[in-house]
This record gives structure tokens, sequence and C-alpha cells, in this order.
């Protein structure tokens, strides 16, 4: 997400980074190449207009004439419009209700609104410890039904059954008696979809909400529609009291226009982003860290959060008193590393969050790829037990065998077991006290960064 975004706005800015003095044409000829950037990311003309207004406004004034450092200033400048264009801060879900409370999620169809039910589902149980339930009011889509069912039942969720012939208004309240009578905490009630905004879908959504009168009504959006992801937007917060917005399949949208472009059309907040199908890929929508990404700054906390939710502290627990007793790395070890890192959304998400990697050169870019992780897992599991706890004797025809079940070449094994070898000597640092001494360094270095961020 962003990515050609943030290409064009990191470079435009790395030329304002550090001049000691901006004309008002350098201000200008910027502020075009970002108008150009908001444009081809499909950002709405409207938000477009404001925020080029905006940035301008506050550039050609004191601020940045009597900054020390004006290139600095301005960056934040546009960081800062980033953040209000998209909302400030994140507002999550409103569960400050009498029980249960009810969650309506609307949309069009294909938007992602069932496997979005689900991943809010499982976010609710793992990390709030509620009660959670759910149904499925869409008596349309063929096995809409029974895909939430199946979802409901691998997030641990309890789920009220309907039937095709039932009507959508009695489901719906058949499922609110049932939530109150298992003293459930959330209700997440999944509705009907259709191809377009239309007059049937509207009326059926009024009066499914008028009949349970939900705390939350949550318009899913698919990203990849751009701009166009806002204005149904519009057409559905006009029609029903919207609480906020999810962004789905943002994993396949490079451009970003509709995460800029919704809360100022709508007036709405994004509240989550989604992220592929698997349930736990659904992350709150933070303004001010995706702004920072979007300007090439990375995303630390999101980066740290997603750790302590992804990565299993026991075995990371397990692994660091083995290193520590000087009990070495196996390749069952590594193996087990390269699967926390796809737990965690792959490589490529992690280099995402990092700072500066949006002026990483293009050609070490392109070798940011988790097929070579996946193929590096392929590899460890085609070893028999012996040689992932002794790959010294790993030689010609076993890794001639090694390539042929794991579907890879004898190079690829190579460079593999280079990439081990390099871990295990990394480890073996830590075990003598590397990590101790890496974390004094960090400590000073961080006790050398000036605090707050950017100038003020």
């Amino acid at each position: 997400m962003f990515d050609n975004l943030t290409d064009r706005l990191s470079q435009t800015m790395q030329k304002l980074r550090g001049k000691g003095r901006l004309t008002e044409e350098s201000i200008r000829d910027a502020l075009r190449e970002v108008r150009i950037a908001l444009l081809e990311a499909d950002v709405a003309l409207p938000v477009v207009q404001s925020f080029t207004g905006q940035v301008r406004e506050r550039a050609l004034g004191q601020e940045v004439a009597q900054s020390l450092t004006p290139g600095q200033t301005l960056i934040k400048i546009v960081h800062d419009e980033l953040v209000r264009v998209m909302g400030q801060e994140n507002q999550s879900l409103d569960l400050k209700a009498a029980p249960p409370v009810i969650v309506l999620v609307a949309g069009l169809q294909g938007s992602g609104k069932t496997t979005t039910t689900a991943k809010l589902a499982r976010m609710l149980i793992n990390e709030q410890k509620k009660k959670v339930m759910t149904v499925s009011c869409d008596v349309y889509r063929p096995a809409a039904i029974e895909q939430l069912r199946t979802l409901s039942e691998q997030v641990g969720a309890s789920f009220v059954p309907s039937e095709a012939s039932d009507k959508p208004v009695d489901i719906a309240r058949n499922a609110v008696a049932s939530a109150r009578r298992q003293f459930m905490d959330v209700l997440l009630v999944d509705t009907a979809g259709r191809l377009h905004v239309d007059a049937d879908m509207m009326d059926e959504i009024r009066a499914l909400h008028k009949a349970i009168d939900p705390h939350e009504t949550l318009f899913v959006v698919d990203s990849m529609t751009g701009q166009d992801a806002a204005n149904t937007a519009k057409a559905f917060s006009d029609a029903l009291e919207l609480t906020g917005v999810v962004l789905t399949k943002t994993d396949g949208d490079a451009r970003g226009g509709a995460a800029l472009s919704v809360r100022h059309i709508t007036g709405k907040p994004i509240k989550f982003i989604g992220s592929g199908e698997k349930t736990d890929a659904l992350t709150p929508f933070h303004p001010e860290r995706i702004a920072s990404r979007i300007l090439g700054m990375g995303d630390v906390l999101s980066l740290v959060e997603e750790v302590q939710r992804s990565v299993d502290q026991g075995k990371a627990e397990k692994l660091a008193r083995k290193i520590r007793k000087g009990r070495g790395f196996s390749l069952e070890d590594f193996r087990e590393q390269l699967e926390q890192m796809q737990n965690m959304g792959g490589i490529g998400n992690l280099v995402d969050k990092l700072p500066g990697m949006a002026n990483m050169p293009d050609q070490i870019k392109s070798q940011v790829d988790d097929r070579q992780t996946r193929h590096m897992i392929a590899i460890v599991n085609s070893m028999t037990p012996q040689e992932r706890h002794f790959p010294d004797v790993i030689r010609g025809s076993r890794k001639k065998r090694i390539a042929a079940g794991s579907g890879t070449t004898i190079q690829e094994v190579n460079k593999m077991l280079k990439q081990y070898g390099q871990m295990q000597k990394m480890m073996k640092k830590f075990g003598k006290g590397g990590m101790s001494k890496m974390m004094r360094k960090l400590g000073k270095l961080q006790g050398q960064m000036p605090s707050g961020g950017f100038p003020r």
C-alpha cells in the first residue's frame, strides 16, 4: 500500500531535506510534484486541492521562513496535513454500551465483509477477551452463511445459524435475542452486498439498521477501487448512520488513494485496514503512522506491535536460553525464525515499516521477496533430522536430493546454507554476550538522538 505515492513523495521531500533556505518558487515546484503524486495515487480531486492549499498556506507563512531548518519544517507540514486529511488519530470500536454491543457490517458485494466480520471477531476475542457472536444476514450470495459459520469456528466465535429462505430482519432480531440469552459482549452482524449501490439494497439495509439499532455501523470498502471507494462510502453514509470505515485488500493497492480520500469525503473515520484472507490480517488504522510510512519514515510502533502479536514469546525465550547456554543454533531453529517472519506478514511487510526503506535502490527492493523465505523453509523441510542438526554432512548427492524434494536448485540450497551459516555466527556472538553489548550500543545511540522527531 502507498508504494507509488511513497516513492514520489519521498523523492520530492528528499530534495528539500537539509536546505538552508526555501524560496517561493522551490515551494511551488515541490507542491506541484506533491499534487501530481496524489492524483496518480487516485486521491479524489477535492482532497488534493484542500491538501495542497493548506500546505501552501502554511509553507508560505512565517512557520517555514523563521525556521532554522526550513526543509525539515516543510516536510513536517506535509506530514501534519496527511494526518489531518486521514483523521488525526485512531478511533477504535466503541464498546461502551450495554452488552451485547451490536456491530453492523455493510458494503458492496466482493468488498470482503464476511472475512472482515471474522477478523473483527478474532481481534475482539484475542486482544480484548470478549465473548463474540456472529450472524449472517446475506441470504442472496451462495454459501455466504456457511462461509461465516466456518470462519467463526476458526476464530472461536459463537455463530447463529440462519437459512437462505429467512428474512434478513428476522435473522438479525433472532441473533440479538440469542446474544442476550447467552450473555455475549459483542454481536457482529454481516449483511448482504450488491454489485453496485441500488435502491433495493439501501431499503433493506435501512430496515435492518432500524430493527436492531446497532451501536457501531461499519462500511467495508475495497481500497483498490481508489477514489470510487470514497464515493461509495459517501452514498452509504448518506443512507445510514455510519460510525466508521474498514479498508480491505490494502496489500493489493499500491496507490493508497482511498485511505487519503475516505475521511475527507465521508467525514467518517477509517477504523481498520485489512490485507489478505487470513483472519489475523486486520490492524487498527493510525493516521500518524500511515503518514510517516507515506513519507518513507517507517512505522516502528506498528512493527513492534506486530512482533508482540505474532511472535511466539515462549519459543523466542526457549531459543534465547539455548543460545546463552552455548547449545548452538540448528537449521530447525533457523526454519522457526523464518516461519515467525512469515507470521508477521513476510519480509516485505517488515521492510515497509522500517525507516528509510523508501530511499532504498530499486535493484535492492526487487530482492525483497517472500518467495525466497518460502523456498528456504521448503529446503529445510526436505532435510533429514540428522542433516538439520549436523549440516556439515550435506554434500553433493544430499544437496541434489534436498533440491529435488523442495522444488529448488542446488544453487538455492547452497545459498540457503550460506545464509544459515552467517546467522549461526551471529547467534554465537549473542551467546558470548554480544547481545548485551549490542543493546548497550543501541542505548547510547538512542541517548544521542534528538527527541521529538521533527523540528517544531
